[in-house]
């Protein structure tokens, strides 16, 4: 047979093997239609992304935007509670439809789920003490020995801390909140989180000051946590992102939160 003549034969068995490597389950968004509710699973501890209130509620820019994502599917978004460290455990457990909550967008991530197209830049930056900002300019700055670095578990923030200093002393410490009290009493040095948190908790934390948060030490993005290989649930997300950017409904949330 002719090499052209074998394209398209071998053209099918390529998409063929695509589609047998793909999850076999309903659609995320097909879920959620009958369920009645958009389930979204987030650690809640992340301000200004989301934050889980003492009386179960959530509040922050990813839970109005989950809210609007929902709404534009005639539901209600339901917040399933998770931690850091077994956020990926509890959404390919299959508790929920999407995660959300200021979630980095990395290639161990997109090992076992998928990425809606990403909503903002967002790179690692230091918190220091405000009389510690020209100390801790710096990986190389902030590595070094008699430094006290700290980062809660399980996410890209303790990834980050334990592929660039080795020489500086690293504390994990799980209240991702109190965390900060951490830095401002001198337990801690340095803690390396997204720019917009440190920009929140500088206001929030007098005597705590972002490092250079428009120059992040790493590049990073931020995105909503979908089921792998459900390109229904993706092309949809994507599509109501692309569109709630364009009526300016994703920049009025956003100043709510980030200014």
């Amino acid at each position: 047979m002719p090499r052209f003549h074998r394209l398209p034969f071998l053209a099918t068995l390529f998409f063929s093997a695509i589609s047998l490597s793909l999850p076999s389950a309903a659609a995320g968004v097909d879920d959620a239609m009958k369920a009645g509710f958009l389930k979204v699973c987030s650690p809640g501890d992340y301000k200004p992304f989301s934050f889980a209130q003492a009386d179960g509620r959530f509040e922050g820019l990813d839970v109005d935007l989950m809210d609007s994502l929902a709404a534009s599917m005639g539901l209600k978004a339901e917040f399933v509670k998770t931690t850091w460290a077994k956020l990926m455990e509890d959404f390919t457990a299959g508790k929920c439809d999407i995660a959300a909550g200021g979630i980095s967008v990395t290639l161990d991530r997109q090992k076992k789920a998928w990425f809606g197209t990403s909503y903002m830049v967002n790179g690692k930056t230091p918190i220091v003490r405000c009389a510690d900002v020209s100390r801790f300019q710096t990986i190389e700055a902030i590595d070094k020995p008699g430094v006290k670095v700290i980062a809660n578990p399980g996410g890209s923030n303790e990834r980050f801390a334990r592929a660039n200093f080795k020489a500086a002393a690293i504390t994990i410490y799980n209240d991702n909140i109190g965390i900060f009290n951490e830095v401002l009493s001198g337990k801690a040095d340095v803690f390396v989180t997204e720019s917009a948190e440190a920009l929140v908790q500088q206001k929030l934390v007098p005597g705590l000051c972002a490092v250079n948060p428009d120059k992040p030490l790493q590049y990073g993005e931020m995105g909503y946590m979908l089921p792998r290989g459900d390109a229904i649930t993706k092309a949809y997300v994507d599509q109501w992102l692309h569109l709630i950017k364009a009526n300016g409904e994703y920049q009025r949330i956003a100043n709510r939160w980030l200014n």
